[in-house]
């Protein structure tokens, strides 16, 4: 039986439309770094690496009897200096693609796959702040917003790089049924 982790693991990749305080486990995760806008050429080159070598360990997983489903994409997003993001022009964003494995992939199964640009890293939110956001990217300030708030009214504090786990395919979604989750992780005040 396939390991399909958006199934087995409803902790990490559910969401409610309200944000809710979770504790999040360290996860492997295939990993690409790079600067640019969404969608543009070394964001599209990123993807396309990052899910060779997801098939590629997906390939040797099967032959070892220990098949899974590619994981949702990923995305880790930041900007160098103290400006706001939003404010920050596209083509300047940070970020870090990510796909992560499940357990049952071995050092040696990825090693025999992982190439340049992508690598493997370990990533440990621990407490974060999340949300269900539904719709365009253009519209996540809304949910970001609550967030915000929330996580004032908690006695929080961004303790992290934003995160996003992208649980539709846009290019099959239309924009207004997106979902994606937002996360950000935290720390008390």
């Amino acid at each position: 039986m396939k390991i399909d982790l958006a199934k087995s693991d409803k902790h990490y990749y559910t969401a409610a439309a309200a944000p809710q305080l979770r504790t999040f486990e360290a996860c492997d995760y295939l990993a690409v770094t790079g600067v640019g806008a969404p969608a543009g050429p070394e964001y599209t080159e990123a993807v396309t690496a990052l899910y060779r070598a997801a098939y590629g360990i997906k390939k040797r997983a099967k032959a070892a009897e220990r098949d899974f489903v590619v994981a949702k994409l990923e995305g880790l997003w930041w900007v160098e200096d103290d400006r706001p993001a939003l404010t920050v022009p596209r083509a300047e964003w940070h970020w870090q693609l990510l796909i992560r494995l499940p357990e049952v992939v071995t050092e040696q199964m990825a090693a025999e796959v992982v190439t340049e640009p992508v690598t493997v890293q370990r990533l440990h939110e621990g407490l974060a702040v999340q949300a269900l956001h539904v719709g365009p990217y253009a519209t996540e300030p809304e949910t970001l917003a609550r967030m915000d708030a929330f996580m004032t009214a908690e006695g929080l504090t961004m303790n992290g790089r934003h995160h996003e786990i992208y649980l539709s395919d846009p290019r099959r979604t239309p924009g207004n049924s997106t979902k994606t989750i937002l996360r950000h992780p935290a720390r008390r005040l």
